[in-house]
């Protein structure tokens, strides 16, 4: 068996319109080996799927839990909150709930964010560019917004049919 299937069975990524990309995640509060196996299994589902980032209610799991990996560096993001943010940037994204569809989002150009650790220690960590973007939109899935969210309705709508007609018509 190929680890995708491997991982396609242990984390299905959930497509929009699945209702739990919507709902506000849980926070962390058993910082143990499980929640250690989870984030290593996120980050391998990620990694199958080319993902930058994958937040835990993307596979069924409302915990604010969320990896980020780019550009040779790994982040977990636990219980994570904006503490500063500056600039705008505007730039396109995707979202592996979303396979195909990519959009111009704006957002901040750097933001500083306090997370934990696997130990559930606080920690300080910045993005800058993509780093940020990547922080941000991961941050995003945690409290049930999606990327499509910043869209005007024209584009969301036109979103959803490019969606419904790869979908056979059915969401």
């Amino acid at each position: 068996m190929s680890d995708s299937n491997l991982i396609d069975e242990v984390f299905e990524i959930k497509k929009f319109p699945d209702p739990i990309l919507k709902q506000v995640s849980k926070p962390v509060e058993v910082f143990d080996e499980n929640l250690e196996k989870f984030v290593n299994d996120l980050f391998t589902a990620m990694r199958v799927h080319d993902g930058v980032g994958l937040a835990a209610p993307q596979v069924g799991v409302l915990k604010k839990i969320a990896v980020v990996e780019y550009e040779e560096k790994s982040y977990v993001l636990i219980n994570p909150k904006i503490l500063e943010q500056k600039g705008i940037q505007e730039s396109e994204e995707g979202c592996l709930s979303f396979p195909g569809i990519y959009a111009n989002v704006k957002r901040p150009q750097w933001v500083k964010i306090e997370t934990q650790n696997l130990k559930g220690e606080k920690e300080i960590i910045e993005g800058e560019e993509y780093t940020a973007r990547a922080f941000l939109h991961e941050m995003d899935h945690l409290n049930g917004k999606l990327f499509i969210d910043y869209l005007s309705n024209i584009k969301k709508s036109a979103i959803k049919k490019k969606i419904a007609k790869n979908t056979g018509g059915h969401f």
